[in-house]
């Protein structure tokens, strides 16, 4: 299989996983990850309903990444736009539909397994290098420029999206905070163990 070819794969999969973890993480109702919590904090405030502030939102951001880096800007990112919300629908759907009376148990266990698979399929796509989701670049972007290492210039969005959320009053549950500390570097032991080795092979020295 040519490296084209397996950045494809990695991309469209990585995507397609991530959000089908969201539908998972939604199910556990133990929060929404950082960047839903401040889009959903700042609409409270807009005249408008929150789909259209979010798809304005990310265009705008969209806009931002095409000036400052637009090799982020492929396949992942309009994967994003225009399917991912149909995926977290449908995997949302199908949760709600075969256990809907979860216990807490249930819920506990389905955002650990959310939160890993999120990491996972991220870890894919962004290696991949085909595009990612607008937010999803700005840890990336900052992390290429030096300003720090990949997992804490994720923290440091995750954790700045949530404060701002919360401010602006939207809720931050358990699974927020995990998140926001641990999806980072849960990425980033995933890029090296298993989505960089997947594109270029295992003898690739970091």
């Amino acid at each position: 299989m040519s490296e084209k070819y397996r950045r494809v794969v990695m991309t469209v999969f990585g995507v397609l996983t991530a959000g089908f973890s969201v539908g998972m993480f939604n199910f556990s109702a133990f929060g929404m990850d950082p960047f839903q919590v401040l889009a959903h904090g700042i609409s409270m405030h807009m005249p408008l309903g929150y789909g259209t502030f979010y798809s304005i939102l990310n265009l705008l951001m969209l806009i931002v990444i095409f000036f400052v880096d637009r090799r982020k800007i492929g396949l992942g990112t309009f994967i994003n736009i225009f399917l991912l919300g149909y995926v977290v629908q449908f995997s949302s759907w199908l949760f709600d539909s075969w256990m809907p009376n979860p216990s807490l148990g249930i819920k506990l266990l389905f955002l650990i397994i959310a939160v890993v698979i999120m990491c996972f399929g991220s870890s894919l796509y962004f290696t991949g290098d085909l595009g990612v989701s607008t937010y999803d670049a700005v840890a990336l972007i900052l992390s290429e420029k030096k300003v720090a290492r990949f997992q804490f210039c994720r923290i440091g969005s995750d954790f700045i999206c949530t404060v701002c959320g919360y401010l602006f009053g939207a809720t931050v549950g358990i699974g927020t905070l995990i998140t926001a500390f641990f999806m980072g570097p849960v990425i980033a032991v995933f890029n090296r163990k298993v989505a960089i080795p997947l594109r270029y092979g295992r003898n690739r020295e970091e």
